[in-house]
């Protein structure tokens, strides 16, 4: 069997694209992707965070100080973790908080084709982007398979964004990360926001990511620590 020049050519248009979307990490960064059968793997991540819907106030001080904390301002449109609010849904579906989970076979890093958005070696395999690699693409925003997407546009930089569980945090004086701060689990004047690291299985919903963190102290308000 004779194989043709087109043949050839479309084969190594193939392989070079895998290894584009790989960032030719293989043997650099050996554990931040593994090709086998053809397929991308992504390390699991080191935690991501959880949250109670039942406590959440949707008071935004979650929001103002994830912008704080990387940004230098209070900014909610620059908050890498969303909250929803609906004021025609009963409780406790009139809140939703969107954050990222840290996905196993993440798609936004699959999606870059620059290697910006990785997963982070250093700290547990955060799925991290770097705004000095980020050539403003959007592809991973678009891969992102959650509504809410939970990478966002900063229109600031013009760069794509998304939650690092707080490990660059300039505006921030103690180290974050999953050993470290992460500021709006710091923050939330309710405790409704935890960093965990068993995580549910790949493809986990929204929904999976939703635990109670009410406790007996929560029980003193007058409030139920049941679902």
């Amino acid at each position: 069997m004779t194989t043709s020049n087109h043949d050839t050519d479309t084969g190594r248009r193939h392989f070079l694209t895998a290894m584009g979307a790989a960032g030719m990490m293989i043997g650099i960064s050996g554990n931040a992707y593994i090709l086998k059968d053809d397929k991308m793997y992504i390390k699991t991540a080191g935690g991501a965070l959880a949250v109670d819907l039942k406590k959440c106030m949707g008071c935004g001080t979650c929001m103002t100080t994830c912008s704080l904390v990387h940004h230098g301002k209070s900014s909610m449109s620059l908050s890498r973790i969303q909250i929803q609010q609906d004021s025609f849904a009963p409780f406790p579906d009139d809140i939703q908080m969107a954050t990222c989970h840290q996905c196993e076979d993440a798609p936004c890093v699959k999606a870059c084709p620059v290697n910006a958005n990785k997963a982070n070696d250093e700290y547990g395999f955060i799925r991290d982007i770097d705004p000095e690699k980020c050539i403003g693409c959007m592809q991973c925003i678009e891969a992102c398979p959650y509504t809410p997407k939970r990478v966002q546009w900063n229109p600031e930089t013009r760069c794509a964004q998304k939650c690092d569980l707080c490990v660059h945090t300039p505006f921030m004086n103690e180290d974050g990360g999953p050993e470290g701060v992460r500021a709006c689990e710091r923050v939330c004047p309710v405790a409704a926001i935890k960093f965990v690291t068993e995580l549910p299985d790949a493809g986990a919903s929204d929904a999976d990511y939703v635990v109670n963190l009410r406790n007996d102290s929560w029980a003193l308000s007058g409030k139920t620590i049941e679902d």
